[in-house]
């Protein structure tokens, strides 16, 4: 991007599928860039998930709207699909700029700011960070990474200040936005709260992280949050793949048409997955830490390797809820064939 200018970033970042446009917005390896979507209604524009807070965003998004022939006061709602900085860190600025309301569901909201509430960051400390800190110690992880956690999660914070003022999205109630009547569907696993937007007459989904086309969505046991997130994500697919859909726009990667095939491949990833772990379970009780470097390699970096030890602790709780594994130990947890 170096000696390009602001027009020429902004196109490289847009692309058009008929009535929907895609705005790419930057983030870390190995995403690489997180997918905002705006859509034209008759009573202004919408932005759905408009990406992590970073100068370098905030100059992308200046850029793409002047592109588009956009004002910021012409966006008259803000969507969101789920609380993770990279969907949701950029709305709270966005509305200081637009004063549009910020749409996202109850459960969403709730985890919004438990993670990243500002009474947490006024008092000084950060229960979010304490809970995942207290988490990974007691599941295994060495202590050496223990300590890249603390600067790890708080890093979290720059990219989604301010918080937005929240309108909460019934469930089961049909929203309208962009010019079309959606019906949001909540899942769980990846995010508490998760929405997708499904438009009945066309088949198109806006499904944020629920479903990905080339990548399996991390799936987080996650401190204060759901306590069988494979389980409940498990079951949102099942759900989302009986819909009829056309096309799907993601969250990350490109807009794709085998969205029901690739629910199928995303149960069977998982089935595998726990598989696996069960096979890792035979020579003996091991912690989730060491299961998920015998699956993942010691050589990720702490934001990777905080997300694959997650995930390991969701299938290794599926597979005790299943009856095929149980856990032994309080101070450090340990997990074994039944």
């Amino acid at each position: 991007m170096k000696g390009m200018t602001q027009s020429q970033m902004s196109k490289s970042r847009i692309t058009a599928y008929g009535e929907f446009t895609r705005v790419r917005m930057e983030m870390a390896f190995p995403l690489r860039w997180e997918n905002s979507y705006v859509l034209q209604g008759e009573d202004g524009w919408t932005v759905v998930d408009p990406g992590p807070r970073s100068p370098e965003n905030e100059a992308a998004w200046d850029g793409a709207l002047n592109e588009l022939g956009i004002r910021a006061t012409d966006i008259s709602s803000i969507v969101l699909t789920h609380h993770h900085p990279d969907h949701y860190g950029l709305s709270g600025w966005l509305q200081q700029r637009s004063e549009a309301q910020v749409w996202m569901s109850k459960a969403a909201s709730e985890a919004a700011w438990r993670n990243w509430g500002s009474a947490q960051q006024e008092s000084g400390t950060n229960g979010f960070v304490e809970a995942s800190i207290a988490l990974c110690r007691l599941h295994g992880m060495e202590p050496e990474r223990l300590a890249q956690l603390p600067a790890h999660l708080e890093g979290f914070l720059p990219q989604v200040d301010p918080q937005p003022e929240i309108s909460v999205i019934e469930p089961g109630l049909p929203i309208r936005f962009g010019g079309r009547l959606w019906h949001p569907i909540e899942t769980g696993g990846h995010a508490e709260g998760h929405l997708s937007f499904y438009e009945e007459a066309t088949g198109v989904i806006l499904c944020g992280d629920a479903v990905l086309p080339r990548i399996s969505p991390n799936i987080s046991y996650s401190p204060g949050g759901d306590e069988h997130p494979l389980r409940s994500y498990l079951n949102g697919l099942r759900t989302l793949g009986a819909l009829k859909v056309t096309r799907a726009f993601p969250g990350h990667r490109d807009p794709f048409e085998n969205f029901p095939e690739r629910t199928v491949q995303l149960l069977e990833h998982h089935e595998q997955r726990l598989a696996r772990m069960e096979e890792l379970l035979q020579g003996g009780p091991r912690s989730a830490y060491e299961i998920c470097i015998s699956l993942f390699g010691d050589s990720l970096g702490i934001h990777q390797l905080r997300f694959a030890l997650s995930e390991t602790i969701a299938h290794l709780v599926e597979l005790e809820d299943r009856g095929r594994a149980t856990r032994h130990g309080e101070r450090e947890v340990r997990f074994g064939l039944k």
